[in-house]
């Protein structure tokens, strides 16, 4: 029996979600950065004003497969640093963090702070992964919205991909360009000229003189069907201009 407040809610959603884009997108709350989250494929695009095509931000924001994700403000990434600063024992640093973080450049003074610190650097990290996380949990879930596994995709070996590079190696080197084709052919042509019997070379020399000539003779152009041509005449014409091409 179908419990009475589950009356009217949306069925959930389930989407392969790209976990570090979408917490990129979540931390990024500049203005001019829009995020948008893909409901069949899970990933996040990023439109930056300025940069991207105005067409192109509205007819995602049109588009019913997107999402637009909400980033965490400014305020509440502020909070995650004063609350990260209690948990630092050394009174010196966490004197050096508290005055960081007074004024305008906060985060960024935070973080050159940090440096200097890569054990605690590390445990902001992890602090700020958690709370981006759970966040992002939250929004998931208020859109109705639950995270599937993604399929993972796998860089093949080079002992997996080696035969068809091979296989591509041996094609490659069988094709002849056409010099190569022509220049085979040439060094037939006198090698059966030097097995000719004397008295065929005149009649074999006649005939090369006349392919040569033949060369540069002008062809008449065949008649179109609209001058009383017929579709044969076109096609003898090609063929000519294709064995004109190949001498």
């Amino acid at each position: 029996m179908t419990n009475p407040k589950d009356a009217g809610k949306k069925p959930l959603k389930e989407v392969p979600i790209a976990w570090e884009a979408l917490e990129d997108a979540f931390e990024n709350n500049a203005p001019e950065v829009h995020s948008y989250l893909h409901l069949d494929t899970g990933e996040v695009i990023r439109i930056v004003d300025g940069i991207a095509d105005p067409g192109m931000h509205q007819r995602v924001m049109k588009d019913t497969t997107y999402l637009r994700i909400d980033p965490v403000s400014s305020r509440e990434q502020y909070r995650w640093m004063e609350r990260f600063i209690e948990t630092v024992e050394a009174s010196d640093f966490r004197d050096q963090l508290n005055h960081a973080i007074d004024g305008k450049g906060a985060f960024r003074r935070f973080k050159d702070v940090l440096m200097s610190f890569p054990v605690d650097r590390e445990r902001w990290f992890a602090f700020r992964s958690e709370r981006l996380r759970s966040c992002m949990e939250a929004w998931l879930a208020a859109h109705g919205i639950v995270a599937a596994e993604r399929t993972e995709w796998r860089v093949p070996t080079a002992e997996e991909v080696r035969p068809q590079v091979e296989r591509e190696q041996e094609r490659r080197a069988g094709r002849k360009t056409r010099a190569q084709v022509a220049d085979a052919q040439r060094a037939r042509l006198h090698g059966l000229a030097d097995e000719l019997p004397a008295r065929e070379l005149d009649a074999a020399l006649a005939f090369l003189e006349f392919l040569r000539s033949r060369r540069h003779l002008p062809r008449p152009r065949a008649k179109s069907p609209e001058e009383g041509g017929t579709d044969a005449d076109l096609d003898s014409d090609v063929d000519d201009d294709s064995d004109n091409d190949d001498a």
